[in-house]
């Protein structure tokens, strides 16, 4: 049973991003303050649940949010600051984007870096602990699939539809016989170490 709140603040922030490992799109964080009386069990980390439910949780979340925001980092930016500092700079402009300013905020994973001199937690798989982050975790997997949808049009071959830009086999064996797009993130490897690519 996820808890609803880490901190003995009333507005408490959960934060998560979605697509850190992804060779292709944006890295997308969300930020979320859950009112005191929020219930919901299905709610959980994002990769727990099925996209089926994550589809129907985001407008609960949403409609019964305090307040959330999310952000879009997208790949030409990572490649300037790299995906951890690009991560951490989605989960900062989540919060930015909220109506509610946070008394403490809650982090999934070990790293983060203080925003606008508000106490914070990093939490290992706080997706899985607490309520807020988990709701963040799915408000940025969704915004973030829904984005991956969008650009597939553009891309077909690639099927990140199927695959959200995540370095599968089938989305590999596309950029070695197609090359790449400029939606892939020059930084990483996008290919083993045995097949080069011209860049």
């Amino acid at each position: 049973m996820l808890k609803l709140k880490h901190s003995e603040y009333n507005l408490e922030c959960g934060t998560d991003e979605a697509g850190r490992g992804c060779l292709a799109g944006p890295v997308t964080a969300a930020a979320v303050i859950l009112k005191p009386n929020f219930k919901n069990t299905v709610l959980n980390d994002s990769k727990q649940i099925s996209e089926k439910k994550r589809d129907l949780l985001r407008p609960i979340i949403e409609k019964e949010a305090l307040s959330f925001g999310f952000c879009h980092i997208h790949e030409t930016e990572i490649d300037s600051i790299n995906i951890l500092n690009a991560s951490i700079l989605a989960m900062h402009k989540s919060i930015d984007a909220m109506d509610t300013t946070p008394e403490f905020i809650i982090v999934d994973g070990n790293k983060f870096k203080p925003y606008n001199n508000i106490d914070f937690e990093t939490i290992i798989k706080g997706d899985g602990k607490y309520l807020s982050i988990a709701a963040a975790s799915v408000l940025a997997k969704t915004y973030r699939d829904e984005y991956m949808n969008k650009i597939h049009k553009e891309f077909p071959m690639y099927n990140w539809k199927q695959n959200k830009g995540y370095p599968t086999k089938q989305h590999r064996e596309a950029i070695k016989k197609y090359g790449i797009t400029k939606y892939h993130r020059k930084t990483f490897r996008l290919l083993p170490e045995q097949l080069t690519l011209k860049l």
